[in-house]
């Protein structure tokens, strides 16, 4: 038996759901999991089906039957199988904490991706990827050779089959033309100060100010710079007796902790865009365990 993740994203209207899953019981699969919602704003709707194909009916038969489904409902959808990993391209500069959270995760499998390389306009953590079996790549960023820099990451990005970039602390801002060629496929992690404490050091600007909550927001990147649809935050909270180093401390924490749930909601296939917003299915009772295996 072979699992199945089934998306689904439309305009609202009666008959969706009936039509899915009576077609999935025709194919002789069961529905394991499923989520869905109904955007009453914007009359779109949204789904998640997990199944298994207790009868032998493979990914190309399932996809080739579902077409007229789809077409009826003008479904923008998608066919995954549950046991087949995404491919992930990490991208850091000097900041390593969020790079070596997520090579943990990956390595104890509590997140089942395949790293294809990490690339970085730095050497800092050349050693450290390398130590991991995972292909390192320095790409140096300067202002002359940007254009030039950004090819050599897409063409990477081609010659691995990169189905996710994942910006962990990478620094440097990506051009307008490449964030609109992996729409929807590049994550950025950052702090959730913004927009009150811009440039450097803002966790030095937020100690002295007294800010009590420190927070991170995992989003995706769109040419508005750190405004792209939000898949996951969270906060902690912090005390008059903290250092500003302290700040730092926890903020990374954070940074850390929001970037891995992110990535695991996307590959997962629980996000979709809905214009300036997510919509995140979250992972049902029960079903985190086989998540987290992959």
């Amino acid at each position: 038996m072979t699992s199945y993740v089934l998306t689904v994203s439309c305009q609202s209207t009666r008959g969706i759901v009936a039509a899915i899953s009576g077609y999935l019981a025709e194919q002789g699969c069961n529905i394991v999991d499923s989520s869905q919602f109904d955007d009453l704003h914007t009359g779109q709707f949204f789904m998640r089906i997990s199944f298994i194909s207790e009868e032998g009916a493979n990914e190309a038969k399932l996809e080739k039957g579902f077409v007229p489904v789809a077409e009826k409902f003008g479904m923008n959808w998608n066919l995954h199988d549950a046991a087949k990993r995404m491919k992930v391209l990490l991208m850091v500069s000097r900041f390593g904490h969020c790079l070596n959270d997520l090579l943990y995760r990956w390595k104890i499998g509590a997140l089942p991706i395949e790293i294809v390389g990490v690339v970085s306009n730095h050497f800092d953590y050349q050693k450290v990827v390398v130590n991991h079996d995972i292909p390192f790549h320095h790409i140096k960023v300067t202002k002359e050779n940007k254009p030039e820099a950004e090819a050599r990451i897409m063409d990477l990005v081609e010659q691995t089959g990169t189905e996710l970039i994942v910006l962990a602390r990478y620094m440097q801002v990506l051009s307008d033309d490449m964030c609109k060629k992996m729409s929807g496929k590049i994550i950025n992690i950052h702090h959730s100060f913004l927009p009150s404490f811009k440039g450097a050091n803002p966790y030095k600007q937020a100690f002295e100010r007294g800010v009590k909550l420190i927070g991170a927001t995992a989003h995706y990147v769109t040419a508005d710079l750190d405004e792209g649809p939000i898949i996951e935050q969270d906060v902690a909270r912090i005390t008059h007796a903290q250092s500003a180093d302290d700040y730092v401390s926890i903020g990374r924490d954070v940074e850390s902790q929001v970037l891995a749930r992110a990535i695991h909601a996307h590959i997962h296939h629980r996000t979709f865009i809905n214009g300036n917003r997510t919509v995140v299915f979250p992972a049902s009772p029960g079903s985190y365990a086989s998540e987290r295996m992959g």
